[in-house]
């Protein structure tokens, strides 16, 4: 069994979210490669089950909120007795990089993200695969916690959509091919820093954002 985990805020208010990038990304894969499951609470997580790249896998998006994602990561490892570092795959939001550029990494630190921090203190360590989806730099005059939780533009959503797809397939590459061949596959250099804008709409949960993205029939978090 491997354990695919997407980072986000559970309830309407938070879709389309910055911060619920890696929750698209698991809905994205579940409406490619679980079509017809059911999705189930289990381990204070929204889950499906399915098959990915030839591998049998558990689509996770936790509800415990971002600060407690260790939680819902702990109980599945534990269950199913994994080893982190060749079992588990966690999609999380990424400051550092700009709208549409993803990286996949084999390990690593939290870069402040409290999600992986959480999920670092339950499981002892950072040993474990991640896919980082740009969600662009704070604006200068906007509080980081307002930039996390504003939602995808308009004109910001082809690109942040692209990106969403494109971990997707990172995630069914490193499942299928290893996490070195999904490296190599989807880990674009940035060319020069993307500018810093200076003001930005404080799009707060409740407010509309860019288009829907594709979900599973029936997933709600």
């Amino acid at each position: 069994m491997k354990l695919v985990v997407g980072l986000g805020n559970p309830g309407p208010q938070y879709d389309k979210t910055r911060h619920n990038a890696g929750f698209l990304v698991v809905d994205r894969l579940a409406r490619d490669h679980a079509v017809g499951e059911t999705p189930k609470s289990r381990f204070n997580a929204a889950c499906v089950e399915a098959r990915v790249a030839g591998e049998k896998c558990l689509l996770m998006k936790p509800t415990t909120y971002m600060n407690r994602s260790g939680q819902s990561v702990g109980e599945a490892v534990r269950f199913y007795k994994l080893d982190p570092s060749a079992d588990l795959v966690v999609v999380v939001d990424e400051l550092a990089f700009p709208i549409g550029h993803i990286r996949v990494r084999a390990k690593g630190g939290t870069a402040g993200h409290n999600g992986l921090k959480d999920i670092d203190r339950v499981l002892g360590g950072a040993d474990y695969p991640r896919v980082r989806v740009g969600i662009g730099e704070k604006p200068k005059l906007m509080n980081q916690a307002d930039w996390v939780l504003s939602r995808v533009t308009e004109g910001e959503w082809p690109a942040f959509e692209s990106s969403i797809v494109q971990a997707a397939r990172a995630v069914e590459t490193l499942l299928g091919e290893g996490v070195d061949a999904a490296m190599n596959a989807f880990n674009e250099r940035l060319s020069s820093k993307t500018p810093e804008p200076e003001t930005h709409p404080d799009q707060r949960p409740g407010e509309d954002g860019g288009p829907p993205s594709d979900v599973h029939p029936g997933w709600t978090a």
